[in-house]
């Protein structure tokens, strides 16, 4: 959800590729089951719209690891945003808990883009509505820095230290056609239109 999209005159390139996507999300699922001791008890929440569909990656590479299927759904925050009057509106995502809910269960939630931690802290609020999990962690496909909260993602498929002048775009197969990650450089401002 921190993602910057591109503006246009925006040259990105890719950082990431489809491949490279695979193998982090494989790598993440392997540190999941490590850490959570087999991860019995952890349910994945994706936050809308891209990290739904990494979190049911990732539950599909829990399944292959572990032989059990990982309950996974998703938490929109859009209400729980501190920004919402300053973007424009936006249509409500789905909340998705999985049957079982959360109580007592180590929830993973799952982001395309860590930037600036305010979304994760959203989910952090919303999460705290629906239930009390014995756990929370944070997975991300890139850390890209630039925090303003004191929050880190446990599982980071790629570290990616940008200056605030450049952009990140996370692309899915689901959602864009393809997979990838690109760095671009937002265009200068004219010194008359700032």
């Amino acid at each position: 959800m921190d993602t910057q999209h591109d503006q246009p005159g925006d040259t990105a390139r890719p950082v990431l590729e489809a491949p490279d996507i695979a193998r982090v999300l494989t790598r993440i699922a392997h540190e999941i089951v490590e850490r959570a001791k087999g991860a019995d008890d952890v349910v994945l929440l994706g936050i809308p719209t891209r990290g739904v569909f990494l979190a049911r990656r990732i539950a599909g590479k829990l399944e292959e690891i572990t032989g059990r299927a990982t309950p996974v759904g998703s938490l929109d925050i859009t209400m729980y945003r501190d920004d919402l009057r300053m973007r424009p509106a936006r249509a409500l995502a789905r909340t998705d808990i999985p049957a079982d809910g959360i109580e007592g269960r180590l929830v993973v939630l799952v982001d395309d883009v860590l930037f600036s931690g305010r979304t994760i802290r959203a989910a952090l609020d919303a999460l705290g509505d629906i239930g009390r999990p014995r756990a929370v962690q944070l997975a991300v496909l890139v850390d890209r820095g630039h925090r303003e909260l004191p929050i880190r993602a446990d599982y980071v498929g790629k570290n990616l230290p940008t200056s605030l002048r450049e952009t990140v775009k996370v692309q899915l197969a689901e959602e864009d056609g393809r997979d990838a990650v690109l760095l671009g450089v937002k265009p200068a401002v004219p010194a008359g239109e700032q």
